[in-house]
C-alpha cells in the first residue's frame, strides 16, 4: 500500500478562530507575559487596538495544520515562520499550505496527469521515512498574518494521512504484558 503526494499539491485550509482565550493561553503556555498578549487596556496605551496573538502561539498553530493534515506519526523537524498582520480577538486566521518538496523513497517520478512539471512520490510499506517541506501562509481579516515552511518527517506506513482508524483490540498487548484475547 502506498500513499502519494505531489510537489504543489495543496494542502485543505485550516480556519482557526482567534478568541481572547487563545491569545491569552497561547502566551500563558509559551511563557511570553508582555502585556500585549493579556491587558488590553495596556495594549492599547501603546498603540495596538486589542491584545494580540504572539509568535509562539502562531508557530504552535502552524505545526498543529501541519500534523492535522499528515497524522499524528508525522514528525516536524523544522518550523520557520515570519509574521505580517496581527491576529486580534474575533478574527479567523485561515492556514493554507503547498508541497514544495519531497526526498526519501521514491516510487514512481515522472509526470503526474497532464503537469509535466509535477512529480510524485510513493511511500512503500516498511522504507525509510520521507522528508517534505510545505510552505505554509496564515490570512485573517487584515492580511497576510504568517509565511513560512515547515520540515516533516511522514513515517513509510503507507497510511498517511491518518484517518483515525485504531488497531483491533487483539493487536494491542494487554495491561498484564500477554496479549489481548489470549
Amino acid at each position: 500500500m502506498t500513499q502519494a503526494y505531489g510537489v504543489g499539491d495543496e494542502l485543505p485550509p485550516l480556519d482557526i478562530p482567534v478568541t481572547r482565550t487563545l491569545i491569552v493561553a497561547g502566551a500563558i503556555a509559551s511563557r511570553d507575559y508582555q502585556d500585549v498578549h493579556h491587558d488590553a487596556d495596556l495594549a492599547k496605551e501603546k498603540g495596538s487596538p486589542d491584545i494580540f496573538m504572539n509568535i509562539l502561539t502562531t508557530n504552535g498553530l502552524v505545526g498543529r495544520y501541519i500534523t492535522d493534515h499528515f497524522g499524528p506519526a508525522a514528525v516536524l523537524r523544522k518550523v520557520a515562520i515570519r509574521l505580517g498582520a496581527p491576529n486580534y480577538p474575533g478574527d479567523v486566521l485561515r492556514l493554507t499550505g503547498r508541497i514544495t518538496e519531497l526526498a526519501g523513497p521514491v516510487g514512481p517520478v515522472g509526470p503526474v496527469g497532464e503537469d509535466p512539471v509535477r512529480a510524485t512520490i510513493a511511500v512503500p510499506v516498511g522504507e525509510r521515512p520521507v522528508r517534505a517541506t510545505i510552505a505554509v501562509t496564515g490570512d485573517n481579516g487584515i492580511g497576510r498574518h504568517v509565511t513560512g515552511t515547515v520540515t516533516v518527517m511522514l513515517p513509510a506506513t503507507g497510511t498517511l494521512p491518518v484517518t483515525g482508524t485504531l488497531p483491533a483490540t487483539e493487536d494491542l498487548p494487554a495491561p498484564s504484558g500477554e496479549r489481548a484475547g489470549a
